[in-house]
């Protein structure tokens, strides 16, 4: 399977969720990470709006899942790695294996067409 640019796109934003979060998470902390996310009015409006995006991502994520008959094993592993590496980087890896699966079931569907 060809590898389009969008492919490419959602991978090098996944790597970049990696980076870009767990160099501040390996940094050392003056409070716990919870007391971290509400330390402020900014900490607490961002940490709720996450909360609210990231719920929304996991619900479609799983509805999208099922819709293109993805494999369940993999949202649970996406589910988990939200939660353990970050949605910076889990978010664009599911839009990168979702686009992965759309043009691997449209190249099916062209196939079955032409016959």
């Amino acid at each position: 399977m060809k590898t389009t640019g969008l492919q490419g796109l959602y991978g090098v934003l996944a790597l970049i969720g990696v980076f870009v979060t767990w160099y501040y998470n390996l940094q050392p902390m003056e409070m716990s990470y919870i007391e971290g996310l509400y330390a402020n009015p900014a900490a607490s409006s961002f940490t709720n709006d996450l909360i609210v995006v990231v719920t929304v991502f996991l619900v479609w994520s799983f509805v999208e899942t099922g819709r293109l008959k993805m494999s369940y094993a993999l949202w649970i592993a996406i589910f988990i790695s939200t939660f353990v590496i970050a949605a910076a980087m889990t978010v664009p890896l599911f839009m990168l294996l979702r686009e992965r699966r759309l043009i691997a079931v449209n190249s099916k569907s062209a196939e079955i067409d032409h016959e």
